[in-house]
């Protein structure tokens, strides 16, 4: 009757009090919503702050679009930091190098030009990036990206060890660039 003798034991089901053992979140009597413990309700905007060292789930898409500012943390952990960039039209993250830092960007909306190489003079490595394209830059290597589009170019960063301080918030590039 079983094609494995085990399985006649196991339960067909993993409720426990008509919630799955494996729900993450309290059962209420249905009244408790995964979407309670999120930043935001119904679609509506996030708040834009950094949530750091705490449990966080966000529709990255949503605040990445939503987000005005040059760089806002939007979660600052002991090994990773997620940032949140708007680009403006023309304009660029700026040549920067991290030593000891991995980076990841991510392209929510927009289109740009990345620039990577060893040296600050020898950018040799180009590319042409656009919405849902991933940007890895290992730690070490001289980076830009420019945004060569005609709206902003809105990505978010992962930086593992993180970056910048707990909370930043840059309004614009002369902001950045004045606190680095």
């Amino acid at each position: 009757m079983y094609s494995n003798p085990c399985a006649q034991y196991m339960p067909a089901t993993n409720y426990y009090g008509g919630q799955p053992a494996y729900w993450p979140y309290p059962y209420n009597g249905g009244q408790v919503r995964p979407s309670d413990y999120l930043p935001t309700k119904a679609n509506g905007p996030v708040a834009l702050k950094d949530y750091g060292e705490q449990p966080f789930v966000v529709n990255i898409e949503q605040a990445t679009k939503q987000n005005e500012t040059f760089r806002t943390a939007l979660w600052t952990g002991k090994n990773l930091q997620v940032t949140l960039m708007s680009i403006a039209v023309g304009d660029d993250i700026g040549l920067e190098l991290h030593p000891d830092v991995d980076q990841f960007l991510r392209v929510e909306q927009g289109q740009g030009l990345v620039q990577m190489g060893d040296r600050r003079d020898q950018l040799n490595y180009q590319a042409n990036v656009g919405t849902d394209y991933a940007i890895m830059v290992p730690a070490g290597k001289w980076h830009n990206v420019i945004n060569t589009g005609n709206t902003p170019l809105k990505l978010y960063s992962i930086y593992a060890p993180p970056e910048h301080p707990f909370g930043t918030v840059h309004q614009t590039k002369a902001d950045a660039m004045a606190s680095e």
